[in-house]
């Protein structure tokens, strides 16, 4: 098959700027811009009071220490969820009683480790402003936090189902299906996209699997905005920032000059659509050494179908749509692109994917159990052949022999006889005969 082009995803972009349901206004009023990040923490350090009033309207609760703690069953080993990107994380529950308009339910508490510093201060404070005044159905929502002394904490839905590394990487329950790794990848698109469509638009800037967490029904939220930066405003076309992130994922231009634009964004969104295509971490150390970088190893197979096979997760076992992995693969090739410029916008990548969820052209199961069937009796022909071969070799070696001695005891028909008056045995022509009927018998003939 020739070479796909990039044709196809153009056509299944175009209009990609119009408005989407989907996307909701990031204050909860349209055309209403959010408060940049800046206008909060250049005034150094706040006081709880001061964030209260900053985040007033955005409807998080202030909790207290206490509250937290018994939430948590005084932070109990047995509701250790794992540790986050500045400090651990507990699942905990809360009731309706504790704030009005509180509903009761499970919730996730993440606890600022006091040994991160100023820039573990940093990180709580940006996920709490970024997420106080951000709302969509793709980022996991926070419920409120704790500013008390010295304690910082978050507390957020809880993700019953955890995070897309664990799924993916981690899972002894099987693999994800393909219709559920493409709901994923769809509903990260769009989260991605609300946030490059924030006023002002808001750079996500550490999207990984592990922070892709999943509730009941496989709905994707985006979480932990700890490294989140407002994105350029007016002429600026980029922001510069300290080089921040996890290998693997950043984009080759922000990691060269600390340039960071939703661009980058979009790279590292290749490599999570990478990942969900072929089962795959970005970094794999245990690889032969050109396999350990995905991208660079699997790249070059996405602009052609008839190589992307060698891509596709085998853990899929080819239950997947041909269409939709050749959609999904050029998606990802165009994100990877070395030029940001290149790359599309997650508004056109929504746009691309969300066909691919209607596509069924799945494999049949059948054909492939019989391919299996007839390589097991391709082999089995091939030994027989073989054995048929050689047992007509030995036949003419023992005629040319009876031909020279015929007077030989071995070309003789003698039956051996037991003790106890039964066959022990054969020799000459009778035990050649019996080894090829006993041969005969063993292949069903």
């Amino acid at each position: 098959m020739a070479a796909q082009s990039w044709n196809p995803f153009s056509c299944c972009v175009r209009g990609a700027a119009a408005v989407d349901d989907d996307y909701e206004s990031p204050s909860g009023d349209k055309g209403s811009p959010r408060s940049p990040l800046k206008s909060l923490s250049s005034s150094g350090t706040l006081s709880p009071e001061e964030l209260s009033l900053t985040l007033s309207g955005s409807n998080l609760h202030a909790f207290t220490y206490a509250e937290l703690r018994a939430a948590t069953a005084n932070f109990s080993r047995a509701n250790y969820l794992g540790c986050g990107g500045f400090g651990p994380v507990y699942k905990g529950a809360v009731d309706d009683n504790l704030r009005p308009g509180l509903a009761a339910q499970p919730v996730a508490v993440k606890y600022l480790d006091l040994d991160c510093g100023t820039q573990g201060h940093q990180e709580w404070l940006a996920e709490v402003f970024f997420l106080g005044q951000l709302r969509h159905k793709n980022l996991v929502k926070l419920i409120g936090y704790c500013y008390e002394d010295e304690h910082r904490m978050l507390v957020y839905e809880f993700m019953v189902a955890g995070s897309l590394e664990k799924h993916l990487f981690k899972s002894i329950n099987g693999s994800l299906p393909w219709m559920t790794r493409m709901k994923i990848a769809v509903g990260a698109a769009k989260g991605l996209a609300f946030l490059h469509g924030a006023d002002p638009p808001v750079i996500y800037r550490d999207f990984k699997a592990s922070n892709i967490l999943l509730d009941s029904d496989y709905n994707t939220k985006l979480s932990d905005f700890g490294l989140a930066k407002d994105g350029p405003q007016g002429d600026a076309t980029h922001v510069t920032t300290r080089v921040m992130g996890t290998h693997g994922y950043a984009a080759p231009e922000y990691i060269m000059t600390g340039h960071l634009t939703a661009k980058s964004d979009v790279y590292s969104f290749g490599v999570v659509l990478l990942e969900l295509l072929s089962g795959r971490q970005s970094v794999d150390r245990s690889r032969r050494s050109r396999e350990q970088n995905l991208v660079d190893w699997a790249r070059p197979y996405l602009k052609r179908s008839e190589k992307l096979h060698q891509v596709i997760d085998s853990a899929l076992e080819c239950q997947y749509s041909c269409k939709g992995a050749e959609v999904a693969a050029l998606v990802a090739y165009k994100c990877l692109s070395q030029n940001p410029k290149s790359r599309p916008s997650m508004r056109e990548v929504v746009k691309a994917l969300e066909p691919v969820l209607g596509m069924d052209d799945f494999f049949p199961a059948g054909p492939f159990v019989l391919t299996i069937v007839v390589e097991e009796d391709k082999m089995m022909d091939m030994k027989v052949e073989t054995e048929e071969k050689q047992q007509s070799h030995h036949q003419k070696h023992q005629d040319r022999h009876r031909h020279k001695y015929p007077g030989s005891a071995i070309h003789g028909d003698i039956v051996i006889h037991g003790d106890n008056g039964q066959v022990a045995g054969f020799t000459g022509t009778l035990r050649r005969q019996q080894r090829t009927l006993s041969y005969h018998r063993e292949r069903g003939a």
